[in-house]
Parts: structure tokens; sequence; C-alpha cells
């Protein structure tokens, strides 16, 4: 049996340059996803044989560069530096080889083992650029570089037997950037200073950590600093002397200096044969990102994305529905099980799961839709073309289309804060989400609005969708000034051009993503069903039995019921019953059971709900109550959720605010009312 020798790749490079096509075509789309230690950050690890060696390739974030400014860049240089992976391949756009070598250089610096992947020859070609591939690579320190066009399969075998050609050797480029004499008189000294720190000498590239020191990089200061505070003390006077000096932050100038050497490469190796002239993407842009076209056009292409995800996926809900709700439930009811086996089956397991199941069509189709504008390019235009108005609040361009998909549902819009790269603008926005006003609230509105307030029921339902994006601005202002302070990124991306999707890259990234609801969030709705429904028959009495699920007396005695009266007195100044407040406690599963429940506890069917309901609720307390419902805890998928993406501290987070907010609204929506004599 023969031995495979194991090659750990790491592939890293800016974002929009080909690397999800590259790593899927190099592992096969076989990949295992996770979490990067201590970060809510994504990990995708996947495998590759060829010949004896078997590939252990990671997908590091895109990124820039290699500062400590985000989480992504942090993720992406630790790996490179601490964990040494054999080879690392940087995939640069050859159409914007200039803008993508700032990265290049980080990593030579960091004395990484690199191979260029140098993918979209195709388009650099057609915007007038001739590589002279063999002068690069020498102008690089020799570095292997391998002209690629990913999309059409050209390059991967040359890539690969350059991976395993690079494997063999060592890296061979410490000194890439010639930074001056004044300065690079200090970089050998700090050098020379940490040899004598032991535990960063033998982990750390010495070189790439003194200019680290010199820049002032808070995380490899705060490195050094646990095991020598006095070399800190002395990098900060001959930081501050050389600033002096050089009349300019040493920051800003070791950034300038990398610059230089870019232009200077590119300069040599890069020849304009012919100037760009309008390309296709140019045309096109013109039209989407104008001044006045450019929000129209949006709003038009994500209503149309919305729609299809909705409509599409209408007819499989639809069958879902009837298949768990109808023959599924039917069938273990009518089975002759004891009655009590019976309903554990049917109004726990099988409601549970279709409670899941439910969600899935659209989710699907809206990650399909996703990522077919990704693999596009247009998301990209549609963050820059609203990144002017969400920096207003502190937010990104990016926050947007998870904004607009909440308003369908927040579990797949809160999966989709990934797109966005600042964790602290991905928090907040995922955190805000649960106030876009998903279409599982609409049955509430619905019947709240028609019964109470007639002729002005749509503009009533319009005001919800309104309330939640107005409360959703002031909260992600008041997370971004308080709570999680600093900048926003804003915008430092260049557009990608338009391509033509590639189905493989679709498909991988609509399940990737998928996934992630149905075995996260799924398992804690299911979960939360089964307890609920355990909750509704038993009491301090014992098992009370299945007849209390339509039976509002025996269902007062339940534990949901003494819930329900518990909390009634908090409830009391909004106008409402037990049963409206019980009600509230199945809306922690799906919203859409707050109006089924209510129902039940009035003892009427949905149908007559609204003439129960006309004499338990006034037109002020209806709509607090619709208030109420749009914004308090939002359901099981949507907490899995925020867990899922964000950690149980902030689902923990989300659910304290939502309450507490959800309660202040409605409190001050009655009281108003009562003033103004509408009660």
């Amino acid at each position: 049996m023969t031995i495979m020798r194991k090659i750990r790749v790491a592939l890293v490079g800016n974002p929009n340059v080909g690397k999800s096509v590259i790593f899927n075509e190099l592992t096969g789309g076989k990949a295992w996803i996770g979490n990067w230690p201590g970060v809510t950050v994504e990990k995708k690890v996947g495998t590759l044989k060829a010949d004896e060696y078997e590939f252990e390739i990671t997908d590091l974030p895109g990124i820039y560069s290699l500062t400590a400014y985000s989480i992504d860049e942090v993720i992406a240089r630790n790996f490179i530096v601490e964990e040494k992976p054999d080879v690392v391949v940087n995939i640069v756009n050859a159409a914007s080889i200039e803008r993508n070598l700032y990265l290049t250089i980080s990593l030579l610096e960091m004395e990484a083992n690199v191979v260029i992947a140098l993918n979209m020859m195709d388009i650099a070609e057609s915007v007038g650029l001739k590589i002279n591939v063999d002068l690069l690579s020498k102008k690089l320190c020799n570095i292997p570089i391998i002209p690629m066009i990913a999309i059409k399969k050209i390059g991967f075998k040359e890539l690969i037997d350059a991976m395993i050609n690079a494997s063999k050797t060592k890296p061979k480029c410490e000194k890439i950037v010639d930074y001056g004499s004044i300065v690079e008189e200090q970089i050998d000294y700090v050098k020379e200073k940490l040899k004598e720190v032991k535990d960063i000498a033998e982990k750390y590239p010495l070189r790439w950590i003194a200019i680290k020191l010199l820049e002032n990089d808070k995380e490899v200061v705060n490195k050094v600093r646990k095991f020598s505070e006095k070399l800190i003390a002395e990098v900060e006077e001959i930081r501050k002397k050389l600033s002096e000096k050089l009349g300019v932050d040493l920051e800003e100038y070791f950034v300038e200096k990398r610059y230089e050497k870019v232009a200077e490469i590119v300069k040599v190796a890069v020849i304009r044969v012919k100037e760009a002239g309008l390309t296709f993407s140019d045309i096109i842009d013109y039209t989407v990102t104008h001044k006045y076209l450019g929000i129209p056009i949006m709003m038009t292409v994500l209503y149309m994305l919305f729609k299809f995800a909705f409509d599409v996926a209408t007819p499989f809900v639809d069958l879902i529905d009837i298949l768990f709700n109808n023959i599924l439930y039917n069938a273990v009811v009518n089975s002759g099980l004891p009655k009590l086996l019976a309903s554990f089956l049917a109004d726990g397991v099988i409601s549970g799961l279709g409670s899941i199941l439910v969600f899935l069509p659209n989710i699907a189709l809206l990650f399909l839709a996703l990522a077919l504008l990704e693999d596009v390019g247009y998301m990209s235009r549609v963050a820059f073309i609203t990144d002017k108005i969400m920096h207003k609040v502190g937010l990104t361009g990016k926050s947007i289309i998870p904004m607009v998909i909440g308003f369908g549902c927040n579990v797949p819009a809160i999966i989709a804060t990934r797109v966005i790269e600042d964790e602290n603008d991905r928090k907040t926005t995922a955190l805000i989400l649960p106030l876009m006003s998903c279409s599982a609230r609409l049955p509430v509105y619905l019947v709240f609005a028609g019964t109470f307030f007639g002729a002005y029921a749509g503009a009533v339902v319009l005001s919800m969708y309104l309330l939640g994006l107005a409360l959703a601005i002031l909260i992600a202002t008041f997370l971004r000034k308080f709570v999680f302070k600093g900048p926003s990124t804003g915008f430092i991306m260049e557009m990608p051009p338009y391509l033509i999707p590639q189905t493989r890259t679709v498909i991988l990234k609509m399940w990737e993503r998928t996934k992630k609801f149905l075995f996260k969030a799924g398992t804690v709705i299911f979960l939360g069903v089964i307890t609920v429904w355990g909750l509704s028959i038993t009491g301090p009495s014992g098992i009370i039995g299945v007849e209390a699920l339509e039976n509002p007396e025996l269902f007062s005695r339940s534990w949901v019921g003494i819930i329900g009266h518990a909390l009634s007195p908090i409830f009391t100044p909004m106008g409402w019953d037990w049963r409206a407040t019980a009600s509230l406690i199945f809306g922690l599963i799906a919203k859409e059971l707050v109006v089924g429940v209510m129902a039940v506890l009035y003892g009427v069917s949905e149908e007559n709900l609204s003439q129960a309901i006309s004499v338990a609720f006034t037109p002020i307390s209806a709509y607090a109550y619709m208030a109420f419902t749009l914004i308090y805890v939002p359901c099981l998928a949507t907490i899995a959720a925020i867990r899922g993406e964000l950690g149980v501290k902030y689902a923990l987070i989300a659910l304290a605010y939502e309450l507490v907010l959800a309660y202040v609204v409605a409190f001050i929506i009655v009281s108003l009312g009562n003033l103004l004599g509408l009660g």
C-alpha cells in the first residue's frame, strides 16, 4: 500500500479573483465547513489527491492586505505564520494585477512559500494587458507563476505540479522591499533584539515581526509585549524618532514603499499593448451604478429576486405543508396508535419537522438567486450603490442584502450576513435583522388590521414594515456608536467584471448556506416544538392529555396556560388578556402559530377569530399587539441562526433587547392612544 505524502495548502487572494472557483475545482466541491477557533468566521477545508500526494487545501478569507484591521486579515496571516502551510497559493486577478500584487508583496515579507495563480488571463488580454510571466516571476524572487483561466478550467494541471514542486523547497525571499537605509538599519536592530526573545524567534519570521512592530501593528505588539515589555518600549522610541526624521507616520511610510515596489514591478513586467476602451462591464456599470438610476434598478432587481424565491417556492411549500400537516399528520392520528403516542408523533415530531422543512424551498431559492447575482458580479454593485446611505448609520452597503432578504424570512437573512467582511458591521446587521418584518408576521397583521382598521388595513400593515425598518436603523446607530465601536469599513473593493455564472459554484454556494439552516436552525426548531407540545399537555397536576390542545379550559391548566396567566399582569397595561399572552409564547416557535393558537384559546375557528378579538381588543391595543409581534423575540429558527453565526452570547442579547424594545414600543402606543382618546 502506497503511503501518500500530505501537502498543506492555503488559498489566499483579494475578493472576486476567482478563489471559490479554484477551490471548488481543486477539491471537487468536497469540503468541510467549520469555524476558525475563537471566531464565527467560516473555515472551509477540502482535499485533493494527485499521484502519491494528498493536498489539504484551506480556503482563507478574501482580503486586500495582511494588516490587523479586520478579523479576516488576522485569520489569514495567523494561519500563514503560525500554522505554516507547505504552500500558499496567491490567486491574482491578471486584469487588476497592480492592485492585487500588494497582497503578494505582503505574503513574501512573511516568508510564505508562495505560488501565484495568475487568473483571468483572458480578461487581462481583452483590456489590453500583456504580462511577461517569466520577468514577473524574476522580480518576485523567482516564485512560480501559473497563468490561468479558472472558469474555463485552464491551468489547473500546471498549478498542481507547481504546488508539488514548491512543497519540496523553502521560501527564498526575505527582503522583497528595500525601505531605505535609515529604516533598514532600525529593522535590522529590532531583528537582533527579537532573537533574544526565544518564544518569538522560534515561531515567527523576524524581519516581518520587526516591520510590524515599527508599523505599530497592535496584534503583533501585544504578542511581543507578553515576553518583553522593555523591547516594546524601545521600539516605541525608535518609531517616534523615525517618524520625525521621515516626516510621515511610519505605517503610511511602509505602505507607500510597498506600493512603490509594486509599481516598479508592474512597469517592467506588464505592457499595455492597447488602450483599454469601454468594456462590457463599463457599459453596464454606467447604468446600474448611475447616480439616479442605480437605486431604482437595484430595487427592481432585488424585488425580482425576492419574488422569484417566494413565488417559485410556493408550490413546493404547499406540497411540504400538505405532506406533513395533512397526509402524514392524518395518517398518524388515524393509525390506531395510543392517543398520547399519536399526539407526540403528529403534534410534536411531524409538526416539528414540517415547521422546519416548510422554510426550505424559500431559503434554497433565495440562496440560489443570491449565488447567481454574486457570480455574475451584480451584488458588489448593490453594496456599492447603498454604501453611502448605510454608512450614515454606521453600516456598510453589504448590509442591505440581508435586510432585503429579512422581509421574506429572517433566517436566511441572518445567514446572508456572511458576505459582510467587517466583524462589527456583521454583528450589528445580524442583531437588527429580526426587526425586518418577515412574511411569518403577516397572518397576525392581516387578522388584526382587517378586524379593526377596515379600509385603512393596507396602510396599517405597511406601517408595521416601516416601523421595523425605522427601529432597525435606530438600533444599528446605537450599536455602532456605543457597543461595536469603530469606523465602518465602507468600500475598499474594486468592482469585479461581469462573468457568466458557473453552475457548480452556484449550486455549491446554495447548498453550503442552506445546509447550515437545516442542521443548526432545524434542530432547535424541532426540539422547541416537541418541548412546547409537552408543556401544552402537562401541568402541575401531571399529564392533562392531548385534549388540552383543543380545549381552552384544559389548556389553561397546562404549563403554557399557567405561564400565560402568570405573564398576564405584565401585559395588563396594554389591555391584553391571558389568551393573547399565551399566544405570543407560541410565536417563539413560528410567528404563524400566533393566530392558530389564539383561535384555540378563544374557542373559535381561525375564520371566526375576528369576532372574538373585536371584543377582547380595542383598535389601540390591537395595533400595540401587532407592533409587539413585529418586535419581540424572533422565532426559534432566527435565534438558532444568530447563535450559529455569532454565538450564544449574541443570541441572548437579541432575545433581551427585543423583548424590552417590544414592551416599550407597545406601551408607548397604548399610552399615546389613551392620551389622545383613541383607546
